[in-house]
């Protein structure tokens, strides 16, 4: 087994054990406010037990009640959602009736407007003495509140919490005008400094501190000894079993009693107690670690020497850009050497055979291997050269080992200053940046700081040093946020911030961040001081996307960061795709409706860096890239709270998306609209996932590992299977076609998998790179050239196949369709009228169709790797066609070397892959999901399976059953009712599919999951419902809308030669036909003709804004909150008539009929300004808006059954 890596700094920063131990199981990080249970005392004796936890907004109109005469005198008038959504941390105490009993709130700068928050560290060493507090070690309290008899012991609590929240703290001070004083509660915790000889802030304010050693005393290191075993061994042994079942109970004795001058350990001791361990070995097999990993931004682990050989020497004959390229080769071989088994913490990139392996993370400071990995922190595939360059170290080793490590809390001491960038930094800034891909971008911007401040646009920008010791070693470039309605309207930001709170100059875009990696931990706190400093209270950082030719698209996309690791990704918006014609000045604005190109948006704000997510090392392995994984990778990466660190994607192409947009290969297969590429763009998910460019060939359950292309193995914790069926290559049945056989002869031994070479010009497609690969080959062969183009099926892929041919310029007299036989009486279009459309635009196009034929032979002629012919039975007489190229799609199964992977594993395999409602398998750490897999017959439910159902919402319910297993906040289902564990999960969903058919026809098909069955049996049946249907398949203006029994939309079909707004479309399924502007009632009155114009108008915008759903629901609350109240007022009344008392006998008041704009109208005012106890993403941006409202039937008390 190869070595594993991990290296840290020069000298010893504690972690938790939990991050230690095999990388294996949820870590939570140092921030995550703890939530055990305390008691306190009142002034009067009484106890009460509380807990701490962050604060929420629902908690608002609680602390206001808190508040007394003492908070304004000493804090002043406070805003408490503004100041909440400004902070950098904020703690709530509850009592165990969840009661808030004190909450308390801290940020980086005073609480008064004393001096500017970005000069307050100058200001105190200027006015007061023995002051050691920097913007690193100290937070400044801006209210404090609690229950009067509970303050004292609140605030001790509150404190400590603080100190144990965020190690680095040291200090905790609070300015309080000088003829005030404090409430009782903060008497005991604070104590005043002294202000220096002739200050004059004394007069006007006092500055009160606490300081951490009265509440949370920081760790004293020394050198370990035998007593202190006592205390180690129950940390130890609490927090790993692996290491007490590894090695002896007596293991850390040994270790302390044979200390060495190689080998040395340390403990810390809080209290007189050992509460953490390390030890250290100065032995370490430097040339082992340069065989496996990349060392080149730590010098490869030595001391500079002058010999010391870190660059290929260039060849001056070879031309400049062959140069470039051959130097990115050189330099990507130390990535090349990486060990598959354990995905390293570095971009790297691995090609050995047909694998190659892509990690992701941070950008490592003078990372050789990035030279050309320009304006995007997508990583790229790197091949592996026989001639690759290795750099040379000739210095002797500069490392130590560490062989275990475990402490209870982090704390660091060392001093790490950030200020703004001057003109002398340029000469350290380009030491440090300098073998950085971008960093003459990175000068560039540092210089237009230091001459402008700003862009020659006008647009500020700002740039940050980080220094520690007076040596530069790390840079910043940030800019002003131009485009942030933009954001707002495109990505889910409000689920962070609330805009309402935050001032346009306050969002800023990073542009630029490099660290040293040695001092990677203090990347949070290099980005609390850029908000600080630069006045800013979020920030905001694009990756843009990468595609195939390795042109970044954007010009000015951004450097890679090492700040993406504290970001959190932001969840992109649906789009409404507006009618901007019709809407007219109803449009929204071009900031809001213009096109750019996408990008996966990253996010960081002051609330953020002191909130650490709860980080899961597990290892997660994907198989398959198919919509059901990239929808389960897709969860777990938005994940808010969670912070997955070894997601792994297997996937034969890597991922998807990875071409520019609209290529024409793209049009070969039909489209499940559950991704595309502005969504895999938005996503990014190879900034978060490592992709192993493969093909699984076995499964080791017992090592639980999985073997990649029959070479190299991927460990996994758990394993995710959703390869789904592919189109595989239909062996010929052989039938001799001299003797005249029909299909009756040939359908026993029908179909079966071809197990022989494939010829070169046969082509069964299964994903994007599949369809580039046969047009590439179209182009160089066919297009130019004479012979027949074979399209083999009977899916709705033979369709889209055919007028992709068409499109590329191949005449349809050479394009040739033959159909199998069907397996059932439902077709792929099953709709007549659209069939009967595409048969006669085949006709016109002249293609030749076949029906019933059963592939009997394919010849070669002199080329044995050619397809020369082929020969089909029939259910008459046979025939033969010449063929230049076959694509084949009668065929879709299983891979088999998936099957052979998976019954090798001795997994249960019927057909399909076995599996529970919980998508397991019969092993408790492989789940599956998708169209590979079954449900067990113990269900009795052979005919539905995940091929069924909505491949995006499947693979969100499988990330939804896995984070069960690792989210600690999640109450644990209760189980099912006794009987219904039995049943099968039934998905809503709906299911969709759409591409170009013959004749340049655009088709949509929208329907919920079902077993498949014949349109006119649906349409006999007398509780089928309403069929709305405008225009003709044959004109193509064909819209079909089905309203069930229940009067929802249950199926949408189209066939249009204009393209129409999918997205919006797809709205539509689900809701009420009144939702609707009362579709039925206009439709039986004659006023629909145009069902395509009639989801253009402006009342239709409403139904597809991506917040609709959660306007239902509000409507829906406040409607049961009406009807309660209206039936507690009935109660009441008919009690006082029971009393006789005189009742109001008034008629109750109507309400007037209103439409669903006026309706959202109504709804969006109200939550322009959200009340605390709603969510930040409940603000809802301006719709289109019109002066006069179409008429709409129904009324809002009758809307509630409707929602």
């Amino acid at each position: 087994m190869e070595p594993r890596l991990m290296l840290g700094r020069s000298h010893p920063q504690p972690c938790r054990l939990k991050a230690v131990k095999s990388l294996r199981g949820p870590t939570v990080g140092a921030a995550q406010i703890a939530y055990k249970m305390t008691t306190i005392t009142s002034s009067r004796g009484h106890t009460e037990v509380v807990s701490a936890r962050r604060t929420e907004s629902r908690d608002v109109s609680d602390i206001i009640s808190l508040f007394s005469h003492f908070t304004e005198d000493v804090f002043g008038r406070i805003d408490v959602m503004h100041l909440l959504e400004k902070s950098n941390l904020s703690l709530t105490l509850c009592n165990e009736k969840n009661e808030v009993i004190a909450h308390a709130i801290f940020l980086d700068y005073p609480n008064w407007n004393i001096t500017d928050q970005s000069e307050w560290e100058s200001f105190l060493h200027k006015n007061y003495l023995n002051n050691k507090c920097t913007p690193l070690n100290t937070l400044f309290m801006h209210l404090f509140v609690a229950k009067e008899e509970y303050a004292a012991g609140c605030s001790q609590e509150i404190i400590r919490r603080v100190f144990i929240a965020i190690p680095e703290v040291q200090f905790i001070l609070l300015f309080i005008p000088a003829d005030e004083n404090l409430e009782p509660g903060l008497e005991t915790i604070f104590e005043k400094m002294i202000t220096a000889p002739g200050s004059a802030v004394g007069t006007t304010f006092t500055l009160l501190v606490s300081p951490r050693h009265r509440y949370h005393p920081q760790l004293h290191v020394r050198k370990a000894r035998l007593e202190d075993y006592n205390d180690l061994m129950p940390i130890w042994t609490r927090q790993s079993e692996t290491l007490k079942e590894t090695y002896s109970e007596y293991f850390l004795a040994d270790i302390i009693e044979h200390q060495d001058e190689e080998n040395q350990t340390v403990v810390c001791e809080a209290e007189d107690t050992a509460v953490g361990f390390m030890s250290l070995c100065s032995q370490v097999d430097v040339s082992l670690f340069h065989e496996c990993f990349d060392l080149g931004p730590f010098h490869g682990l030595c001391k500079p020497h002058p010999e010391d050989v870190l660059k290929a020497p260039r060849e001056p004959s070879i031309p400049e850009d062959e140069d470039k390229s051959n130097q990115t080769s050189q330099e990507a071989e130390s990535i090349s050497s990486q060990n598959v088994e354990h995905i390293s913490d570095q971009d790297a990139a691995v090609q050995k055979g047909e694998l190659i392996t892509i990690s992701h993370t941070e950008l490592l400071l003078d990372d050789n291997t990035h030279k050309d990995f320009k304006y995007s922190a997508s990583p790229l595939l790197v091949t592996e050269e026989k001639d690759t360059f290795h750099p040379v170290y000739r210095g002797a080793s500069n490392a130590v080992c560490i062989r275990l490590f475990c402490i209870d809390e982090k704390y660091e001491t060392r001093s790490f200053n950030v200020r703004r960038a001057t003109t002398n930094d340029i000469t350290g800034v380009k030491m440090l940046i300098k073998n950085l891909s971008l960093n003459e971008s990175i000068l560039n911007d540092l210089k237009l700081f230091t001459l402008a401040r700003g862009d020659p646009d006008g647009t500020p920008i700002q740039a940050f040093i980080a220094e520690v010791l007076d040596q530069i070693v790390g840079i910043s470039v940030i800019r002003d946020e131009m485009d942030i309605e933009y954001i707002q309207s495109h990505y889910n930001i409000e689920d962070f911030i609330h805009f309402n709170h935050y001032q346009q100059e306050e969002h800023g875009r990073l542009y630029h961040f490099a660290l040293n990696p040695i001092f990677h931990h203090y990347t949070k706190h290099f980005l609390k001081e850029i908000l600080r400093l630069a006045h800013k209270s979020s920030l905001y950082y694009p990756i843009y996307p990468q595609y195939a030719e390795g042109k970044f698209q954007h010009p000015c996309a951004h450097s890679l960061t090492s700040a993406l690791h504290y970001m959190v990704p932001v969840r992109p918006r649906r789009q409404i795709v507006y009618p901007l014609e019709e809407l007219g000045i109803n449009a929204p604005s071009e900031q809001v409706s213009k096109d750019q190109l996408s990008y996966s948006l990253n996010h960081i704000n002051r609330k953020l860096i002191t909130e650490s997510k709860t980080s899961i090392n597990s290892r997660i392995v994907v198989v398959g890239a198919s919509d059901v994984g990239i929808s389960f990778l897709e969860t777990l990466v938005f994940c808010p709270h969670l912070k997955f660190n070894n997601l792994t994607l297997i996937s034969i192409h890597g991922l998807p998306g990875k071409d520019l947009p609209a290529s024409k290969h793209r049009r070969f297969l039909i489209n499940s609209h559950c991704f595309n590429d502005e969504d895999y763009a938005q996503m990014s998910l190879c900034s978060w996932v490592n992709i192993v460019v493969g093909k699984m060939t076995g499964i080791n359950r017992t090592a639980k590992y999985v073997v990649i292309s029959k070479q190299r193995k991927v460990p996994y914790d758990y394993l995710v299977l959703c390869m789904g069926q592919k189109y595989q290559v239909l062996s010929p049945t052989g039938a001799d076609i001299s003797t005249l056989p029909t299909n009756r002869d040939v359908l026993s031994e029908w179909p079966q998998r071809y197990t022989g070479k494939v010829p070169s010009n046969h082509f069964t497609l299964n994903d994007d790179q599949d369809c580039l690969k046969a047009m590439h080959w179209l182009e160089e062969n066919i297009i130019n050239s004479e012979g027949n183009v074979i399209v083999y099926g009977n899916t709705i892929d033979i369709y889209t196949t055919v007028e992709t041919l068409l499109s590329l310029g191949i005449n349809g007299s050479r394009i040739h369709l033959v159909q199998p036989p069907l397996s059932s009486n439902v077709t792929c279009l099953n709709n007549s009228e659209i069939e009967s459309a595409v048969q006669e635009a085949l006709s016109e196009a002249g293609v030749s169709v076949y029906y019933d034929s059963i592939l009997a032979q394919w010849s070669k002629g002199d080329d044995p790797d050619l397809i020369t012919c082929a020969a089909f039975t029939t259910n008459t007489k046979p025939f033969k066609l010449q063929c230049s190229a076959f694509f084949s799609f009668a065929y879709r199964t299983v891979d088999y070397e998936t099957f052979k992977a998976i019954n090798d594993a001795c997994l249960v395999f019927d057909g399909r892959l076995v599996i529970d409602t919980e998508f397991h398998t019969n092993d408790v750490s492989i789940r599956a999901a998708g169209s590979l897999t079954k449900y067990s017959r113990k269900y009795y439910a052979d005919e539905w399976t995940h091929s069924n159902f909505n491949s995006k919402e499947i693979g969100f319910e499988l990330a939804t059953s896995m984070l069960n297993l690792f989210n600690p906040t999640l109450k644990p289902f209760s189980k099912p009712p006794e009987g219904m564990d039995n049943l099968i999960p039934m998905y809503k969903g709906c299911k969709i599919k759409g591409g170009v058919l013959p004749r340049g026809c655009n088709y949509l098909h929208i329907s919920k999951p079902e077993i498949p069955s014949h349109l006119d049996v649906e349409l006999a049946l007398s509780d089928h419902g309403i069929e709305i249907i405008t225009g003709k398949a044959r004109h193509g203006n064909y819209f079909r809308m089905h309203i069930n029994k229940y009067s929802m939309v249950d199926s949408i079909t189209c066939f249009s030669k204009t393209p129409f707004p999918v997205s919006n479309y797809i709205c539509l399924y689900g809701q009420h036909e009144r939702l609707l502007n009362d579709l039925h009632y206009r439709w039986n009155e004659g006023q629909i003709t145009d069902l395509y114009s009639y989801f253009r108008e402006p009342w239709s915008m409403a139904i597809y804004h991506d917040r609709f759903i959660d306007l239902k629901k509000e409507l829906r609350q406040i409607l049961l909150s009406e009807q309660k109240a209206n039936r507690i007022n009935y109660e009441r009344t008919e009690a006082d008539k029971r009393k006789g008392c005189c009742v109001d006998s008034s008629p109750p008041t109507q309400r007037a009929q209103t439409g669903v704009l006026s309706c959202v109208t109504a709804v969006i005012h109200k939550c322009s300004a959200p009340a605390s106890s709603q969510r930040a993403r409940c603000n809802f941006p301006p719709i289109v808006m019109i002066p006069t409202m179409p008429r709409c039937s129904f009324i809002l008390d009758s809307l509630e059954r409707y929602l």
